[in-house]
């Protein structure tokens, strides 16, 4: 297990500017409305590895009645480490590794003794993270050129050592990581709960209330079904899902419709608070004027 860096080893200047900057390929991606599609896209492809969806099981009870505490703690993180500065975003760090390094147990399925921040699981979550983010970007319409997936990639090896994951483990570029995918699939399985944590994560236990006044429910819905229909083909054929190409096709015209409608809302509505803050930041104080 790798140690995470102090805030001593960066200068204000480095800290002010975060991990990846506003000129990296990470900050276009994340920022990015189609960021909420990927994130669900993300959820639903990491609960098919079995000894990652047992710790989910066993150390996140609260995910099967109220999943949103869990789910915006979850974007908070990825905000905090894309956003923030050094020293907001390794606070972050520590408090998600001193609860993992907490936490082990048995997988039902296969009887493997497991520790929730044993690297190779760390990285399956990372890799499933990156690569649907990417992957929805780019069928969102994100101007995205094949150097830029590999450096988004690249970038993120960043997030993967914060976390506890050996450097020379994580891919480093698309191929790479499409070589991950390929190498882990046989140990992949759609556990009864990874059955269970489709359905909470396409239709989550909402409070009557929110269902009945505002449209929570209808938007969410859109959401996870455009996640669902972005899965790789070999991840829907895993849940049971058609796998057709029209399948795909429809999904990239969807995303990229809900993008467009996104992004005709004005920034200061559609952008989250640490992102606005962020922008704010590396911008620095405005010049005086005589």
């Amino acid at each position: 297990m790798t140690r995470p860096p102090s805030i001593g080893d960066f200068t204000e200047a480095e800290d002010r500017a975060g991990f990846f900057g506003p000129d990296s390929v990470t900050w276009r991606v994340h920022a990015d409305p189609s960021f909420s599609v990927g994130g669900i896209r993300a959820l639903l492809l990491q609960a098919l590895h079995p000894v990652a969806m047992d710790g989910v099981q066993r150390f996140s009870e609260g995910f099967r009645t109220d999943p949103w505490p869990r789910l915006t703690r979850t974007a908070e993180y990825v905000a905090t480490l894309t956003f923030g500065t050094r020293r907001e975003a390794l606070r972050a760090v520590r408090r998600v590794r001193g609860l993992h390094g907490r936490l082990a147990g048995v997988d039902a399925t296969s009887g493997r003794s497991y520790r929730v921040d044993d690297p190779d699981l760390l990285l399956w979550v990372h890799n499933c993270e990156v690569d649907s983010l990417l992957s929805v970007a780019r069928r969102a319409g994100v101007p995205l050129t094949d150097e830029d997936a590999d450096r988004y990639v690249a970038e993120q090896v960043t997030a993967a050592t914060l976390i506890g994951v050996p450097a020379p483990d994580v891919p480093s570029s698309v191929a790479a990581l499409a070589d991950y995918f390929r190498q882990v699939r046989p140990q992949l399985a759609l556990t009864p709960p990874a059955r269970a944590a489709y359905g909470f994560i396409v239709l989550p236990p909402m409070p009557g209330w929110v269902q009945l006044l505002t449209p929570a429910r209808p938007g969410w819905a859109g959401l996870a079904s455009l996640g669902v229909a972005t899965l790789p083909k070999w991840a829907r054929r895993m849940y049971g899902l058609p796998a057709l190409s029209v399948t795909e096709t429809a999904a990239t015209a969807a995303v990229r419709a809900l993008r467009q409608t996104a992004l005709a809302v004005p920034a200061r509505v559609r952008e989250s608070p640490i992102l606005r803050g962020a922008r704010e930041r590396v911008a620095g104080p405005e010049p005086l004027t005589a």
